[in-house]
């Protein structure tokens, strides 16, 4: 019985190819066209390169990065502590803004604060 579809096995050489073109941001449709393969059939069979190449660019860059840092470099230093630690030539970071609840907590707790009324709507602790 003859075979109605063709199997496709991808070689180690297509796979680095796609694993870098991946890596380089390349959309997976151009990705396909250039190893001459479906689309579908490009995830289907190459989705670890196409998952972990940006991955592994990224941590290859940064070891670069790090490496030049410690080897002296102040830009690569100061883009570091920036992206890194948080620091800012404009002082500290901006707190990340409060949920939705607590932020209502907050607001009734102060809500009288400045006021004629402030002494009647003094929060308290009930819970004891």
């Amino acid at each position: 019985m003859a075979k109605l579809f063709q199997t496709y096995e991808p070689t180690p050489e297509q796979r680095k190819q796609v694993e870098a073109m991946a890596a380089y941001a390349i959309p997976e449709i151009d990705i396909a066209r250039v190893i001459g393969i479906d689309a579908k059939t490009l995830r289907k069979h190459f989705r670890d390169e196409l998952d972990l190449g940006h991955v592994k660019a990224n941590a290859q860059v940064a070891g670069f990065l790090f490496t030049a840092a410690k080897s002296g470099n102040v830009t690569a230093q100061i883009f570091w502590l920036k992206v890194r630690a948080g620091w800012s030539e404009f002082g500290a970071a901006a707190a990340p803004p409060l949920g939705k609840k607590y932020m209502q907590a907050e607001l009734a707790q102060h809500a009288g604060n400045g006021t004629a009324w402030a002494n009647d709507l003094k929060f308290e602790d009930r819970a004891n």
